[in-house]
């Protein structure tokens, strides 16, 4: 795979004429909660024994199985773009796991590679596979994808499948997600007026990369091949930040050549009404209050990345 370490940001740069390569467990793609209460109170043999007498049991769509499903259907426009794969990662054994296979075939899903560990970390897998996106519902092997530089999520149990057109909706907070958190520590250390007046000051010095910018500009080779007016994909940046700090969010997207569709400068208040009104498939964010607000209207992605992350673990 033509991919190498960024060393000054610690994050992975992509090669553009690979498909965009989303990772998923099991649990993000299906809900598996009874299977799973299962293993929580009885086990993981006992689980595996569930899973196989249950296997002619077609699971229902989870959290991220609308994302999923519109992925996929880029790939049926046969257009000039790099096309999008999905491969399952599973804790199951391939034994256990059929079921999982089963039901994704029942659903009509073109998902034709799978992991299965056998109730080990998939985590070693993620740079062999070409991960571009890592969902999962293990909070640990999303933190090891990150801190190797993978853009990962932990998808939350949450509002769901709700139904919407057929464009994809993705939407993103900005720091240390689709940037760094350089902003967020001086916030942390200082204050808001401290923060406020460096990222004024530092307006034209654009935000260091966050773990989703290659994300980011894989969905973006996808959309130009599209027109603006009637494209499969539609973004946002949904973030606390208000003027002044705007300004520098906004150029630095202008100086990574990555187009947002739509921008929300929401000034702390609670994300998950516009998140609604956006209509997104997936919200991605690294503060667990706003993930909570999210999650109640639309499939919510917790990336434990930054200052903040940091303190909850210290």
């Amino acid at each position: 795979m033509a991919e190498t370490k960024n060393h000054e940001q610690g994050l992975h740069t992509r090669d553009n004429a690979k498909p965009l390569v989303v990772a998923i467990s099991s649990r993000a793609l299906f809900d598996l909660d009874e299977s799973h209460s299962v293993f929580e109170s009885k086990g993981l043999e006992a689980y595996a024994r569930y899973q196989i007498s249950h296997e002619n049991e077609f699971l229902k769509p989870g959290e991220a199985f609308q994302l999923v499903r519109k992925l996929l259907a880029l790939n049926a426009a046969k257009l000039n773009h790099q096309g999008v794969e999905v491969i399952l990662v599973s804790r199951n054994s391939a034994d256990s796991g059929l079921r999982i296979f089963n039901s994704i075939e029942h659903h009509g899903l073109d998902i034709q590679r799978a992991v299965f560990t056998n109730g080990e970390s998939p985590f070693r897998y993620m740079k062999a596979i070409g991960t571009d996106l890592f969902l999962s519902g293990h909070a640990d092997d999303v933190r090891q994808a990150l801190q190797a530089g993978f853009a990962s999520a932990m998808v939350l149990p949450g509002a769901q499948n709700r139904p919407g057109g057929e464009q994809l909706r993705i939407a993103f907070d900005g720091d240390a997600v689709l940037f760094s958190d350089e902003a967020e520590k001086v916030y942390q250390a200082e204050g808001l007026e401290a923060f406020s007046r460096q990222e004024k000051q530092r307006a034209e010095t654009p935000l260091p990369d966050g773990p989703f910018r290659p994300l980011m500009q894989a969905l973006q080779n996808i959309q130009s091949a599209y027109p603006i007016e009637n494209n499969p994909i539609r973004t946002a940046l949904v973030t606390a930040r208000s003027a002044p700090a705007h300004k520098r969010v906004i150029l630095t997207l202008r100086k990574w050549g990555i187009r947002i569709d739509e921008a929300l400068f929401l000034g702390g208040k609670p994300k998950g009404p516009f998140l609604a009104a956006f209509g997104a498939d997936i919200f991605f964010d690294d503060q667990q209050v706003h993930c909570e607000s999210a999650r109640e209207h639309v499939a919510t992605g917790h990336v434990p990345n930054g200052v903040r992350n940091l303190q909850l673990h210290e």
